[in-house]
């Protein structure tokens, strides 16, 4: 088991990360003025896997736990679902100091913190990650927030959770496919930040690839560490903090186009990863080994490098309306070498339409 901080003053707290933890989340909330009270919130699936562990290890600590369900994917990060987690905590007669506990990928976290964020102006919220991408990337950092119509996480909350844990033990029983999808979030992090740990993702696709627990451990606690190191210096993504944005401005297009329905998350930032690894080289911003370095890394790992077909104008219009949009700019991060991306607002609408071409599926 190891330990790391996100240091935020005051919303500091712990990421703990290790194997067969479900049972000791109580351990971590000892200390903290909250109330005896946890709910956690997970989907059914779920709940017939971890439920009794988790409510069982908050039990033996005083802390019974209530237990509400919410629809298993993306639909249900939604004002509908949000909605009814108001109706169903403020009938429960939560007050402040009790403790809401999201058990799920990013999804439930992301659901999970917004109601925490809102329902009586705020209650601490636990994050108990059970998919690589939401140990890796979404419970770190307190972005929170739902789905609209018109885009991805358009309605939500900066919102630090008080703890994440984030236990190994749970991915083994993930679809390879969500495992896959969390990999192009740890890429990502080499690719932002960390040369080094890409050359480790490159070496050890193997290891990686099945889960050996060693290889897996370094996986999460490296890129819990960059991100929450770009956290630490920049909460609420006033400049720093967009590197960890890489890819994602496409990928939420994507998703946006597809009406959510049939890309997953992850799998929507890989390929908006290589696409704007190729934009970046049509830019002369990095070179095309560095360019192609990233591709054949994600193809290492099974993961996809090209768009679906989709037409680009729907592309383009939906990342107008991302959340880093500012004076009516488009925002990208973008490549400079492997290691380092920049931010940037100038990039020619025609040179963003023709990689939105390039990079789809022939």
């Amino acid at each position: 088991m190891k330990l790391l901080r996100v240091e935020l003053g005051e919303r500091s707290y712990s990421i703990v990360v290790g194997t067969n933890l479900l049972h000791r989340v109580g351990e971590w909330l000892e200390g903290m003025e909250l109330a005896n009270r946890v709910v956690v919130i997970t989907h059914p699936r779920l709940k017939k896997l971890y439920g009794d562990l988790v409510a069982s290890g908050l039990s033996d600590l005083g802390r019974a736990p209530a237990v509400i369900e919410v629809p298993e994917g993306e639909e249900a990060k939604s004002l509908e679902q949000a909605s009814r987690l108001y109706d169903e905590l403020l009938t429960l007669k939560v007050d402040r100091h009790t403790s809401l506990l999201a058990l799920g990928g990013g999804v439930i976290g992301d659901l999970v913190g917004f109601v925490a964020a809102t329902v009586l102006r705020g209650v601490p919220y636990i994050q108990v990650p059970t998919t690589l991408l939401a140990q890796v990337d979404s419970s770190v950092g307190g972005k929170t927030a739902v789905n609209h119509p018109l885009g991805k996480n358009l309605i939500g909350a900066f919102y630090q959770p008080i703890l994440v844990v984030a236990d190994l033990a749970t991915l083994t029983t993930l679809p390879p496919e969500e495992y896959l999808a969390g990999l192009a979030e740890v890429i990502k992090y080499g690719v932002i930040a960390d040369e080094a740990f890409l050359g480790f993702l490159e070496e050890q696709a193997g290891p990686v690839r099945s889960l050996d627990p060693g290889a897996l451990e370094h996986v999460v606690l490296t890129s819990c560490a960059i991100k929450a190191s770009v956290v630490g210096k920049d909460e609420r993504e006033e400049g720093l903090r967009s590197i960890l944005n890489f890819g994602h401005t496409i990928a939420h297009a994507v998703e946006a186009v597809d009406a959510y329905q049939n890309v997953k998350h992850g799998l929507a930032v890989a390929m908006g990863m290589a696409c704007a690894a190729r934009l970046s080289e049509a830019l002369g911003l990095c070179g095309e080994a560095e360019a192609d370095r990233l591709v054949r890394c994600l193809e290492t790992y099974g993961l996809p490098t090209r768009l679906p077909p989709m037409d680009p104008e729907a592309l383009w219009e939906a990342m107008t309306r991302d959340k880093k949009v500012r004076d009516e700019k488009v925002r990208l991060v973008l490549m400079e070498a492997v290691g380092r991306v920049g931010l940037y607002d100038d990039v020619p609408r025609e040179a963003v339409l023709d990689a939105l071409v390039a990079s789809q599926v022939a």
